[in-house]
Order: structure tokens, then C-alpha cells, then sequence
């Protein structure tokens, strides 16, 4: 069931390499999306959001993009495209693309020109400076390791990179630049494309170019121009249109986040932020082993809920997506299959009772599980193999290094689909880019949909709630009891309408504060009810008003 109303709406994230191979080359394609759209319709979302698939050396699988019209060869075609938007407008869903428009990749023929020469008119499409080979611009250093500026023997200058050294950062100062971004969008608009998730869009307006104490971040996260550019990105392409935008917003506040989406500003529907998925890292480090803060994790969801609320503004909410670990290892508890499929389904309600457009990223709606490599070979991913090589360079022996990249890595969400108990979980007839968790065998979509108790139907069913009763869109949130231990627990509330949503977040049996009145109509839940005890990983949602 599609809703109209893109507030009550859920988004499913495809990573188009991992998700189902129709040629045997090992690595997914556009065509297996198309193949997989009737299973997506069964389970309920109204959006499918591809990352991206445009012509790029892949470098950054796929954030490195070369020429933002042309699809890239291994994902198929520009007519496998329009097939996709056709079928999927079909079965009532839609789709968003990808777009970079922080960085390109330095094979992008903007970048080709501009390393040619100072005075080449593509030279102020990106950020360049001065500079002698040992002394960089400023000591900014990039999300991927090493100094942020990157020389050029060619014209004896720096370029910008926030992240990978082939992916260099644009620059917004430049009206022509601008425009060009404009009209690509607008083609991808007119083409038939129903929304866009922007990447690292807060990244996109830099402030002074000086030394910093905070590694760069103060000079470029959520910027001096940001906001005017969003706007007059809005204004010019896919504002008064309907068309659903999402922003990821690194490093970001939640003051920004509300004038990124109060639609009286005119800048962006949604916002992704990641707080809440930082409170497993030591210190503020990633690359560190450390189980999560429960209380930091509530903390941090609810303060978003009920301020961004305040402002007007509006959440994605979200436990996985491609650059995170797999949720039910993470938050959860996959040691057992039984806890497994309870922990995935707690996770599922307590997430999707909130307030925002929640995404499902693929494979998270079957419960699977980081894949738990042992060597460093089976890794993929640039940033974990920078990390690793970093780790070793600070002296950590290699089982720690493994114990910290297995809980860390971005390769734990990029494995293959598990779709079958076939031979490589169905994915593919070849050998897949990378490995497949052996559990595929028990974990899969096959199986998932045979098993009327199985995450999957809870997952379909919290999709149907969500269209159906506008209290999750449109009713405030209450946390309540944020310091327990144990339990997350808070209400919607809207006009005479009251839900109570409780769960239990660890192995142990807990017992349900007395006050809390559990009287009413039970709307959802993965476990029968037992009194004021909830078993390991119980959660559940009643209707109070309903009696």
C-alpha cells in the first residue's frame, strides 16, 4: 500500500552491488532489483532508495561518481533505469536516487580539466590552493585518514578531499558550478525519479581555510552558506515538486537540522543524523571496541524526537544503512537463533514507534547479522582497510585489530542479500565481490517468508500501522523513565489517543515499572504478554485509551 502523504511513508534502502545479481558477474545490478520489486510490494514500503549507480571508478563504491548522466556498466543500463521507475510506479512504489554534490571523482571530466592548468576554466570547480609539497593548506584531516589536501605535481597545488585522495571536493562559491548541479538534477527529475538522498550535503559550504584544533570539522560542517545554497538548490530544482528529499548530515546539531527541514524555509523534507549511532564508540573513536551506552542511546534518539518536533522539523529514523553495522548484532544479541529473531523484532517496534520517515535497509527486515570475518582478506571497504593499516601503525596486536574492525566496519552491511539457503545465499550464479555469512543457510528471505513468526512479518506489520494510524506521524513523544537500566519506554500521544511502547533491551528478565499503566487495546508486539515481567528482548505497543 503506497500512502500519499510522504510523512507516513517508508523508504527501503537497496545497495544495488549486495542486493541480487542477474548475470553472474558477482555483483548486483539494476535488472535484480526489477526481479525483487514484488517481494519489496509484499512487504509494504512506499520508497526504494538506490545508492549510487552512476559511471564511477568505485573507488568509494560509488560516492566517487565520474559523470552524473551515464549508469554505470555494471549496474546495467539508462533503459534498465527507465524500466526500474516503470515497474516500480507499477506496483505503487517509488524511487530516489543518490547524489554526490559534495566531491566528485577525479576522473570526473570537470576534475580532468581542472588539474590541467591554473587558468583552465574548470579550475574553480573545485577547491584548490597554494602550497609547497611538505607544507599542506591548513591540517584538516580527512574522514579517511591523512591530511585533507592532496598535491598535484602538475600545477604544484593542493585540492581539497574530505575523504578519499580520488575524490575531490566541489566548490559552491562558483555560480557556474552551481548551475550545472542544478540542470543534472533536473534531468534526473525529468527522467522520473521521485525523491533524492543527498550525501554529505552539510559538507558542501567551507568557511575560513586556517589550521584547526578540531581537525577541520568547524570550518565545513554545517557551514556559513550551507543554508542559502540548500534553498536556492530547492528553489531551482525540486522544490514545489513532488519530489522526497532526505540530506545526510555529518557531525551535525540539531538547530541546523530543524532549518534544514521546517518547510517554511524551503530547504530539504528530511534529515539523517548519526548521534545515536556513535554511543559504541570509545572516546568519540570509531575504530574502538566498546559495548554500547543504553542510556547515551535513548538520550540522544529522544532529544532529536522532541526537538526537531519543536522546531517543525522532521527526522529519518534509522538503525542500518550501508555504511553501519548490522543492527541486531549490534544493539541487539545474535548468539542465539532465538534471541536473534526477538532482539531484531525489539528493535524493529521501538524504532518504528517514533516519529519520522523510518528507512529499512536491505536484509535488516530478515535479521541479518554482521558476517564476523576473521581476515583482513575478506575486507573490502577503504576506510576499514585504512583503519586496519592505521591500527597497525599504533602498535595494536591483530586479534585486537580484528575484534575492533569486525564490530566497526562498514563491509558488516555490505555483504550480499541472503535470499535463498542456495549455493551464495541465491545472490548470485557467480562468485560474489565479497563473502557471504555462512548462516545464510537459516537466514533468508525464502525462509523468512515461510515463517508467519518470522522479523519479517513484524517488520510488514509495523509498516501497515504506520499507514493506517496517524498517531506515529503526527502524535507528540513522551520519554518516560530515561535513566532505567534496562527498558526503553515512552508515549505517543495525539488528540485523545494514547500509546504506551516498552522494551526490553537486554538477555534478562525485567520487570515493568509499577505506575506504568498497561491497560488497553495490544497493537503490536513479539512476545506474549506476561503480567509487569517482560522476557529477554520483549517489546510491546498498547493502544491505553482504547478501553
Amino acid at each position: 500500500m503506497a500512502v500519499s502523504d510522504w510523512k507516513k511513508s517508508v523508504v527501503y534502502q537497496i545497495y544495488p552491488k549486495s542486493f541480487n545479481d542477474t548475470t553472474g558477474n558477482g555483483q548486483g545490478d539494476i535488472n535484480g532489483v526489477i526481479e525483487k520489486l514484488p517481494y519489496l510490494q509484499k512487504l509494504g514500503v512506499d520508497y526504494v532508495w538506490l545508492t549510487p549507480i552512476y559511471e564511477s571508478p568505485m573507488n568509494d563504491n560509488g560516492y566517487d561518481i565520474s559523470d552524473y548522466y551515464a549508469i554505470n556498466p555494471d549496474f546495467g543500463t539508462k533503459e534498465d533505469v527507465e524500466k526500474l521507475l516503470t515497474e516500480a510506479h507499477k506496483l505503487g512504489i517509488k524511487v530516489m536516487l543518490d547524489i554526490v554534490i559534495n566531491h566528485t571523482s577525479t576522473s570526473h571530466h570537470w576534475f580532468v580539466e581542472s588539474r590541467k592548468s591554473k587558468d583552465n576554466p574548470y579550475r574553480d570547480y573545485y577547491i584548490w590552493k597554494e602550497g609547497t609539497k611538505d607544507e599542506p593548506p591548513t591540517n584538516w584531516e580527512s574522514k579517511f585518514g591523512g591530511n585533507a589536501w592532496e598535491y598535484d605535481e602538475q600545477t604544484e597545488s593542493y585540492y581539497l578531499r574530505l575523504f578519499d585522495v580520488s575524490q575531490a571536493d566541489l566548490n559552491w562559491e562558483n555560480d557556474q558550478l552551481k548551475e550545472e548541479i542544478y540542470e543534472m538534477i533536473n534531468y534526473w527529475i525529468d527522467f522520473g525519479v521521485d525523491g533524492f538522498r543527498f550525501d554529505v550535503i552539510n559538507l558542501i559550504s567551507k568557511g575560513a581555510f586556517e589550521d584547526s584544533e578540531e581537525i577541520g570539522k568547524e570550518f565545513y560542517t554545517d557551514g556559513p552558506k550551507v543554508h542559502e545554497y540548500l534553498h536556492e538548490l530547492n528553489r531551482k530544482t525540486f522544490g514545489n515538486k513532488d519530489i522526497m528529499t532526505v540530506g545526510e548530515m555529518s557531525s551535525t546539531t540539531i538547530e541546523n537540522c530543524i532549518k534544514y527541514t521546517n518547510p517554511e524555509r524551503q530547504e530539504l523534507n528530511s534529515v539523517f543524523n548519526f548521534h545515536h549511532l556513535k554511543v559504541d564508540y570509545k572516546n568519540g573513536e570509531k575504530w574502538s571496541d566498546m559495548k554500547f551506552d543504553f542510556i547515551e542511546l535513548k538520550r540522544i534518539l529522544m532529544d532529536w524526537q522532541v526537538n526537531i518536533a519543536k522546531g517543525n522539523g522532521w527526522n529519518a529514523i534509522f538503525w542500518c544503512n550501508h555504511d553501519q553495522p548490522r543492527v541486531v548484532t549490534r544493539f541487539g544479541n545474535d548468539e542465539t537463533e532465538a534471541n536473534r529473531v526477538k532482539s531484531a523484532k525489539m528493535l524493529a517496534i521501538s524504532l518504528h514507534m517514533l516519529q519520522g520517515t523510518p528507512y529499512i535497509y536491505q536484509g535488516e527486515e530478515i535479521g541479518m547479522t554482521d558476517p564476523k570475518f576473521t581476515s583482513i582478506d575478506q575486507y573490502r571497504d577503504i576506510e576499514t582497510l585504512n583503519a586496519y593499516r592505521s591500527l597497525r601503525n599504533q602498535g595494536l596486536d591483530e586479534e585486537t585489530i580484528m575484534k575492533v574492525i569486525g564490530q566497526k566496519s562498514r563491509d558488516n552491511s555490505r555483504t550480499p542479500v541472503q535470499w535463498t539457503d542456495e549455493e551464495n545465499a541465491g545472490f548470485t550464479t557467480g562468485t560474489p565481490w565479497i563473502g557471504i555469512p555462512d548462516n545464510y543457510r537459516e537466514i533468508n528471505v525464502e525462509a523468512a517468508i515461510k515463517d508467519k513468526n518470522s522479523i519479517f512479518y513484524t517488520y510488514q506489520q509495523l509498516i501497515d500501522i504506520r499507514h493506517k494510524h496517524d498517531i506515529i506521524t503526527y502524535g507528540d513523544v513522551e520519554p518516560l523513565y530515561m535513566d532505567h537500566p534496562d527498558l526503553f519506554i515512552y508515549k505517543r500521544k495525539l488528540d485523545n489517543e494514547e500509546w504506551l511502547i516498552v522494551a526490553n533491551y537486554t538477555n534478562d528478565k525485567v520487570e515493568i515499572p509499577e505506575d506504568i499503566d498497561m491497560e488497553g487495546e495490544l497493537i503490536v508486539a513479539n512476545n506474549d504478554l506476561n503480567g509487569n515481567m517482560l522476557e529477554p528482548f520483549d517489546a510491546f505497543v498498547v493502544n491505553l485509551k482504547s478501553i
